[in-house]
């Protein structure tokens, strides 16, 4: 079963307009609520000769997809569909963060970004060799953790005072013990094989206050993957990615002394519960110098992520620059001490 949305003036494909919320038909302008979507016209059969091979109604094409993909368009007559049977039972997402950046947005937007690059190479600051810029539904699991942290620590305050003749430095130990309990609420981790970790991680934070109930007529007109690893698997990600905090905090609690020497430190996280949700991703290919860079931009806060490429004459310059400055800013301290010029 693919989903297509046609629209119900002239019958063309409707795509999700990320200004309005709605399905918006580009032939005529047609806006269309996307719960009061006509059901007639939401759902077409699709004759399914392979797991990953359907027939577009629109053209008779046959579509070859990954079996990831939950939302694709027609190679051929470019219709936007929805791969029903993939989106269903524990394949379903249960929210979903719409994109608000449409794709002329992003592109200015990232045009931007490339200009303010202070030592990118001048031709890749023009922004002018975009290869590709691609709407992207990416799975990610949403985890609520738990972690209750026992600690049993030495710490010391010193003090340093003068008596008479002579400084005494005065060293007290404690002991100190923290019961702690923490919880943490929406942790990330993206689902997909095909996405880099890194890139899917620098995207945060994410608003997860516009999280809305999944519904497919928000992935028309976009590229849609379901998740290739479980909430199981990658639980051991979400806990790594919260130890920075965890540890933190401890140390927060055992501020104002001098030393602190863990004794012992028990650390138990566990999950309270994890969402399977689809997150908005712009991905851009960039073709620069002969070869290909990707960029992330997250497609409802417009951050971009990536490796621009180095301009070597510029780091030369801006390293020169530092080291000239230094240099000047010594002969002229120099000069004020009464040592004159080098």
């Amino acid at each position: 079963m693919l989903f297509q949305y046609k629209c119900p003036d002239c019958g063309n494909d409707m795509k999700f307009d990320s200004e309005s919320g709605t399905l918006s038909c580009d032939a005529c302008g047609k806006h269309e609520n996307i719960d009061n979507y006509p059901e007639e016209l939401k759902t077409a059969r699709f004759t399914e000769d392979e797991a990953n091979e359907y027939h577009c109604e629109s053209c008779g094409a046959v579509l070859i997809t990954e079996a990831e993909t939950t939302a694709t368009n027609c190679s051929f007559c470019g219709s936007v569909v929805v791969i029903a049977d993939r989106l269903s039972g524990n394949l379903a997402p249960a929210k979903v963060i719409p994109f608000t950046i449409s794709k002329e947005e992003a592109t200015q937007a990232f045009k931007k970004w490339c200009r303010k690059g202070l030592l990118t190479p001048k031709g890749f600051m023009s922004a002018d060799r975009i290869k590709g810029i691609t709407g992207m539904y990416v799975p990610y699991w949403l985890f609520d953790l738990n972690s209750k942290v026992q600690v049993d620590a030495e710490c010391t305050k010193v003090r340093t005072y003068t008596r008479g003749e002579y400084i005494y430095t005065e060293t007290k130990y404690y002991n100190a013990f923290r019961d702690i309990n923490l919880d943490y609420v929406k942790i990330p981790v993206d689902a997909s094989e095909k996405m880099n970790d890194e890139l899917m991680d620098k995207l945060e934070p994410f608003p997860y206050e516009q999280l809305k109930d999944f519904k497919t007529p928000y992935l028309a007109g976009y590229i849609a993957e379901k998740y290739n690893y479980t909430d199981s698997d990658l639980l051991p990600r979400a806990k790594d990615k919260i130890k920075e905090y965890i540890e933190s905090y401890i140390h927060s609690t055992l501020s104002g002394y001098h030393s602190i020497h863990y004794k012992n430190k028990r650390i138990n996280t566990s999950s309270v519960n994890s969402s399977y949700v689809l997150l908005p991703v712009w991905m851009i290919s960039y073709d620069f110098n002969h070869s290909e860079h990707i960029f992330a931009m997250n497609g409802q806060t417009g951050k971009v992520v990536g490796k621009p490429p180095i301009s070597t004459s510029k780091v030369s310059m801006w390293f020169g620059g530092i080291t000239a400055g230094t240099f000047l800013a010594l002969k002229c301290m120099s000069f004020l001490m009464g040592g004159g010029f080098w």
